[in-house]
C-alpha cells in the first residue's frame, strides 16, 4: 500500500495526526453529504437570499466552493450508481430511474475502503436493492446502513418503518392512508419524521467509530418532494413545521421547501459541531452536494426561489440546471478557507479521491480522477478532465472545456453552447460551429463504447 501525498502533507503540518497500531499514519475520515434535489441556487453561498443556510455557508467560508461540480445524472438512482462506482452514465448499467440491483461485478467505493480497513456507514436513500437482494447495502461494502432501501418509499417522510441493516425499524405513530393515488407512500397520521431519525443514527455512528478511519455517506432525502403526497393533498413538501417561514406570504409547499433546507442546514451544523467536540475535525474531509438539480413537484415550483440560479433547466434536464450542483469541500488545516475552484469535476471523481486518501489504487476502469489536486490548489499541467459525459434515457450531453453539446431527444439535432459566455445556455451556436459539433458528437459516441 502506498502512502499518498495527502498523508505526507498531514504529517508535515502536524495537524491532529495520530498513528495506527502498525505505526503507519492514520488515514483521514471521509464524510460525503449528498442531499436530494437541492438546486444550484438554493444555498446562500450560491446566491440564495430568502432561504437561511448559515451553517452550510459557514462550511463554504471555512473551505472550498466548487462552481463547476456535476451530479452523476439528472435523477436519483443513476446518479447514486455513478457516485458509488466511479463510472459515468455511458458505462453504468442504467442511465435512468429504471430498476437496478447491485451485482457482484459492481465494485463500490465502500467495498474498496472497507477492504482497506475503513469502517463504512451510511444513512438516507439507498435505491440499489432491497433487504433480500444482492443489492442490500451490507452486501456492497457498508458495515452499517440506516434509512430507505426503496427510492419510491423514500418519497414519504413519515413512513411506517426504516431499515437498519437488515432489521426493519418501526417509526412510532406513522400510519399510511389507503387513497389509491397514494400508492402506499403517503401517511394520514404523522408523528416521527424520518430525516430526524436518520440524523441521530448518523451522529451515533460517528461517535461510535471516531477512533479509527471511517467513510460515511449521508444521503438525506430532503428537500425532495413526496410526489404522491402532492397529488393527493396538494402539498408534498412534508416537514414537521414551517419554522421561521410560517408567517411568510408563500404557498404552503414553498414554506415547506424552505423549512426542509433550513432543517438540513441545522443538521450540517450539528455534524460539524460533533466533529469538533470529538477532536477529529482536522482529520476529516467533509463534502456537501446534491444528487441532481432542483425539482418542481409536490406543489413546489423551482422558480419560486430561483433554485437553479443562473442555470437553465432543472431535474430531468441535461442542461446545466439539471446536473450542475453545489459542492463544498471542508477540511480545516488542509483545504484553504474561503476559496473557490472553477475546475470542472463530477460524481465519478469521488471514488478515486477516496482511494487516494485511503492509500489504495482505484480500479483501472474508473472514469474519474482524484479531486485532491483541486482541493489542495495544486497546479495542473492539463485540465482534470478532457470531457464530461451524461446520458439520461434519450438525452445526451458532453462538456469539453467551455463548450457543451446537448441532445434533448434521440432524434433531435445537437445543440451547442459556450458556457464561458453563455452560462444560461440561451444561445445555441451549433449552426455556426458545425465542425466542432461533429467532433464533440464523435467524442460522445466514444464515451459509450
Amino acid at each position: 500500500m502506498r502512502i499518498d501525498l495527502v498523508v505526507l502533507f498531514l504529517l508535515m503540518i502536524n495537524t491532529a495526526t495520530s498513528c495506527l497500531a502498525d505505526e503507519t499514519p492514520q488515514r483521514p475520515n471521509i464524510i460525503y453529504i449528498m442531499v436530494d434535489d437541492l438546486g444550484y441556487g438554493d444555498l446562500g453561498c450560491y446566491g440564495q437570499e430568502r432561504i437561511a443556510t448559515p451553517h452550510i455557508d459557514q462550511l463554504a467560508r471555512e473551505g472550498m466552493r466548487l462552481t463547476d461540480y456535476y451530479a452523476g445524472c439528472t435523477v436519483c438512482r443513476p446518479s447514486r450508481l455513478v457516485l458509488w462506482t466511479g463510472k459515468h452514465t455511458g458505462h453504468t448499467a442504467i442511465n435512468s430511474n429504471a430498476s437496478y440491483v447491485f451485482q457482484p461485478a459492481d465494485v463500490t467505493v465502500a467495498e474498496l475502503l472497507r477492504d482497506s480497513g475503513y469502517v463504512t456507514g451510511g444513512v438516507g436513500k439507498w435505491a440499489m436493492g432491497g433487504v433480500d437482494t444482492l443489492g442490500q447495502p451490507n452486501r456492497n461494502g457498508f458495515d452499517f446502513w440506516m434509512g430507505y432501501l426503496d427510492q419510491g418509499r423514500a418519497h414519504n417522510f413519515y413512513p411506517e418503518y426504516l431499515w437498519r441493516n437488515t432489521i426493519q425499524v418501526p417509526l412510532r405513530g406513522n400510519v399510511l392512508m389507503d387513497h389509491p393515488q397514494a400508492r402506499g407512500r403517503v401517511s394520514k397520521v404523522r408523528e416521527t419524521y424520518s430525516h430526524d431519525v436518520m440524523t441521530e443514527h448518523l451522529l451515533d455512528f460517528i461517535r461510535l467509530h471516531h477512533t479509527r478511519p471511517f467513510l460515511c455517506h449521508v444521503h438525506w432525502t430532503i428537500p425532495h418532494a413526496n410526489n404522491e403526497g402532492g397529488r393527493v393533498t396538494g402539498d408534498g413538501m412534508e416537514v414537521p413545521d414551517h419554522g421561521k417561514y410560517a408567517s411568510q406570504d408563500w404557498p404552503s409547499p414553498e414554506k415547506g421547501h424552505a423549512a426542509m433546507i433550513s432543517r438540513m442546514d441545522r443538521d450540517v451544523g450539528r455534524l460539524v459541531d460533533l466533529l469538533r467536540e470529538l477532536g477529529i475535525h482536522r482529520h476529516t474531509l467533509v463534502i456537501f452536494t446534491s444528487d441532481n438539480g432542483p425539482h418542481s413537484e409536490g406543489g413546489h415550483k423551482h422558480t419560486h426561489f430561483d433554485s437553479n440560479g443562473p442555470l437553465r433547466g432543472f431535474k430531468r434536464d441535461l442542461y446545466e440546471g439539471g446536473i450542475r450542483v453545489p459542492m463544498i469541500a471542508w477540511w480545516p488545516g488542509i483545504i484553504r478557507a474561503d476559496t473557490t475552484s472553477h475546475e470542472p469535476h463530477a460524481f465519478w471523481d469521488f471514488l478515486p479521491t477516496a482511494c487516494e486518501l485511503a492509500g489504495i489504487d482505484p480500479p483501472t476502469e474508473t472514469d474519474g480522477v482524484s479531486l485532491m489536486p483541486t482541493l489542495l490548489q495544486q497546479k495542473r499541467d492539463n485540465p482534470a478532465h478532457d470531457t464530461l459525459f451524461w446520458r439520461y434515457g434519450g438525452k445526451v450531453a458532453l462538456r469539453q472545456g467551455e463548450w457543451k453539446i446537448v441532445k434533448t431527444k434521440e432524434n433531435q439535432p445537437w445543440e451547442l453552447y459556450n458556457l464561458a459566455k453563455d452560462l444560461g445556455e440561451v444561445n445555441n451556436v451549433a449552426a455556426e460551429n458545425g465542425e466542432r459539433v461533429m467532433a464533440m458528437a464523435a467524442m460522445a459516441a466514444r464515451e459509450e463504447e
